[in-house]
């Protein structure tokens, strides 16, 4: 398969599964029949907020409106979604996250930092997409 049908396929497949609500079977509980939701990442700082110069550590910018349309969008198809953010690994970040959560009327989510094997996908501005098992970046197929 040429690499712009691949990735025209792929893409299909990411949109179709972020509408879905589905749950995978962690490879590390494959012993038992424990079933765990798979969740969606998203980045705080320059995804779902602006990264500009007046945000800090004290201070996280205004809501970015299409992130925050699509944020509620997966979680109204019940697609489980929490931040994924560096902030978290600081408890009082995390207040100042779940702070701005209130303010800009979200939902109160799950902030961590940590990728395990229930995630199934990130949005964020600092990611470079790699096409699985290949080593293609899915930005250099896009130019050819």
């Amino acid at each position: 398969m040429n690499p712009v049908k691949f990735l025209k396929n792929y893409i299909h497949r990411a949109k179709k599964e972020a509408i879905e609500n589905y749950s995978i079977q962690t490879p590390l509980s494959s012993s038992t029949k424990e079933k765990r939701q798979a969740w969606t990442g998203m980045d705080l700082d320059g995804t779902l907020a602006r990264d500009d110069t007046l945000v800090s550590l004290e201070k996280i910018g205004k809501p970015v409106p299409k992130m925050v349309a699509r944020l509620k969008t997966l979680m109204e198809s019940g697609v489980k979604v929490k931040i994924f953010t560096a902030r978290a690994s600081d408890n009082e970040q995390i207040s100042l996250i779940k702070d701005w959560l209130e303010k800009n009327n979200l939902p109160n989510l799950e902030i961590t930092n940590v990728k395990d094997y229930d995630m199934v996908r990130l949005y964020d501005d600092r990611a470079v997409q790699v096409i699985a098992n290949t080593g293609e970046i899915v930005e250099k197929i896009e130019k050819k």
